[in-house]
C-alpha cells in the first residue's frame, strides 16, 4: 500500500481512466444508455485525471502534491454524493433533477411547443435501473468505487504532507 500512496497520482489518473473507459464501454459495446446523473457521475473523474496529471507533470513540492492529491478526495467525494443521490432516485427514495424525468407535454395543438418539449425529453429516466449485480445498481457501485478512492486520496495526501511539513 505504501508504494501505491507513493505513486498516488499515477493511482488516480489510472483509476481514474479505467472509470471513464468502463463508463463508455457500458454505453458503447453493451448498450447502457446513461441518464443525466450518470454522465454528471463522470465529471468528477475528469477533474482528477486533470488534477493527476497537474501533479505528474509539474511535480510540485511535496506540500502542493498534498494539496492537489487531496483536492482529488474532495472530487471523489463528490461523486460519492452523486452516486448515492442517484441510488436515491432509483429506490424512488425522493425525485430526481428536472433532467431525469420525462418533460410534461406541451399544448399539442402548439407543434412548436410539442417539438421542444421532446427536445427536453431525456433518452433514458434517472429512476429505472438498467443493470444491477446482487442488487447493487451501477450507481451504487460507483459510490463505493469513489468512496474508496477517496479514502486512499486523503491517505496519500496525509502521506505527502509528512514528507514535507512545512
Amino acid at each position: 500500500m505504501n508504494r501505491l500512496i507513493r505513486h498516488a497520482p499515477l493511482v488516480l489518473l489510472a483509476a481514474g481512466a479505467f472509470a471513464l473507459a468502463a463508463a463508455l464501454v457500458a454505453e458503447h459495446v453493451f448498450g447502457l444508455d446513461p441518464c443525466i446523473l450518470c454522465i454528471y457521475q463522470r465529471w468528477p473523474y475528469v477533474v482528477v485525471m486533470a488534477l493527476a496529471a497537474l501533479v505528474l507533470l509539474i511535480r510540485p513540492a511535496p506540500r502542493w502534491r498534498a494539496g492537489l492529491i487531496a483536492l482529488c478526495a474532495v472530487a471523489f467525494l463528490s461523486g460519492t454524493a452523486l452516486a448515492g443521490f442517484h441510488v436515491g432516485v432509483e429506490r424512488h427514495w425522493w425525485e430526481g433533477t428536472d433532467g431525469c424525468t420525462a418533460a410534461e407535454l406541451a399544448d399539442p395543438s402548439d407543434p412548436a411547443a410539442v417539438l421542444a418539449a421532446l427536445r427536453q425529453t431525456p433518452v433514458v429516466r434517472c429512476d429505472e435501473i438498467q443493470w444491477s449485480l446482487f442488487g447493487i445498481t451501477i450507481a451504487g457501485y460507483n459510490g463505493l468505487f469513489t468512496a474508496a478512492l477517496a479514502v486512499f486520496s486523503l491517505a496519500a495526501a496525509v502521506r505527502h504532507a509528512r514528507i514535507d511539513p512545512r
